[in-house]
């Protein structure tokens, strides 16, 4: 039975990274994980794409732009959001996950999602290169990952 394996390779891939500014202490650590991640996988920067969007929220029209418009070949979507008081929280999440989800079923392209949606600010720390490691990193080699993946499924 064969079993088809995506590993990290990066052969002339372009990237997309679409980050939201809004927790910049967060979202900075988890863009600076990817950009790690791609550069030991052999992504060149002039192969990097970096969208910068005010919040979680925008993270999936601009990762939509950027593949309809053929700058990048996967993106990356980068955010963080932390539980308040309010619905709105659940309704962001909702709106930013979900939008990455959907425009890889509907592009067929790869999309990873880097966004944290935390408790609280120390949740976020974690996992933004703290105790948990680089969430960013880990989007980063996941599409990576992807990518060869999906090259392997094309081939005859």
């Amino acid at each position: 039975m064969p079993e088809l394996v995506g590993h990290f390779t990066a052969d002339r891939v372009r990237v997309g990274i679409v980050v939201a500014r809004w927790i910049a202490v967060i979202t900075e650590r988890l863009e600076a994980g990817a950009i790690d991640a791609l550069a030991r996988h052999g992504v060149t920067s002039d192969r990097i794409v970096i969208a910068r969007v005010p919040g979680a929220f925008e993270i999936g029209s601009i990762a939509r732009a950027l593949l309809d418009h053929d700058r990048v070949d996967g993106v990356i979507g980068i955010g963080c959001v932390i539980r308040g008081e309010t619905a709105h929280y659940d309704y962001i999440c909702d709106a930013a996950i979900g939008s990455l989800a959907a425009i890889g079923r509907e592009t067929g392209r790869p999309v990873t999602c880097g966004v944290l949606t935390t408790d609280n600010l120390d949740q976020a720390m974690h996992r933004a290169g703290g105790k948990v490691g680089n969430k960013g990193f880990e989007a980063a080699q996941a599409l990576l990952e992807c990518f060869d993946l999906t090259r392997k499924i094309a081939q005859p």
